[in-house]
């Protein structure tokens, strides 16, 4: 005989909604979510569902509270890599030419279903972030120019409306910040070259905000392929005068 439907609860339904706007990131680690009496209002729920469904998210280790603080999303999510990896592939010159190789993977698809299904909203946060790294090299810090750069490369990622992608690469940012801030310390040897990723990255922006799927990907590997071949030369350059220094 067929079982009757067990009703769901209806705090396991705000549960559920509240886990995806975690993982399609509306709710982002260390944001703080709104107070409850806002929250219930607006889920249309009643408080005490809505404070059931938070306790889940806590037991889950999603949030965590702060007396009198509010409800945060936490931070531990992100932590994919253990701290000493990072710092070994920080440090490894290897590990920075992989890193490049990761990105021409992550950022092409992310570019190519960022121009395929971007909104409007979309392009406008992809085009504003995309002029704060030119706001950023104004202060000649090339940490700051790399966590812009990073922060263009996220909203193109929340551009493509892949969940995977986007928590991937939100996941990996501290270590392409690191990354990043390493390639433009090398590249700063040669300046006409930053005017050419300029180029590049604006070739990047109008493929996507044009909805160019198939050149938006084009444009993201090129503009790769031309920071990691200029830092090949460089690190070459750098080796032979190593050695001319260890023989003189």
């Amino acid at each position: 005989m067929p079982q009757p439907l067990k009703q769901q609860k209806l705090s396991d339904i705000i549960l559920a909604q509240l886990e995806n706007m975690i993982i399609e990131g509306s709710l982002q680690p260390g944001e703080k979510l709104l107070p409850e009496r806002e929250l219930a209002k607006q889920f249309e729920v009643s408080r005490p569902s809505l404070r059931e469904a938070i306790q889940k998210l806590e037991a889950k280790g999603l949030v965590t509270r702060k007396q009198g603080g509010g409800t945060f999303v936490s931070n531990a999510i992100m932590k994919s890599f253990a701290d000493p990896l990072f710092d070994l592939m920080a440090n490894s010159s290897e590990s920075q030419f992989d890193l490049l190789e990761f990105r021409h993977g992550i950022e092409g698809m992310a570019s190519y279903y960022a121009a395929m299904r971007g909104t409007d909203a979309d392009f406008e946060d992809i085009q504003a972030k995309h002029d704060e790294i030119g706001t950023s090299q104004l202060e000649d810090d090339f940490r700051k120019e790399a966590a812009a750069v990073v922060e263009f490369h996220l909203a193109i990622c929340a551009a493509s409306h892949n969940a995977v992608i986007l928590q991937l690469a939100r996941s990996m940012s501290p270590l392409l910040a690191d990354n990043i801030t390493k390639n433009l310390t090398i590249l700063a040897k040669r300046p006409d070259i930053f005017i050419k990723i300029i180029d590049y990255r604006k070739n990047l922006l109008d493929a996507i905000i044009s909805g160019q799927p198939k050149k938006a990907w084009g444009a993201s590997h090129r503009h790769l392929a031309f920071i990691e071949e200029v830092l090949l030369k460089l690190t070459q350059e750098n080796s032979r005068m190593e050695r001319s220094m260890r023989r003189m």
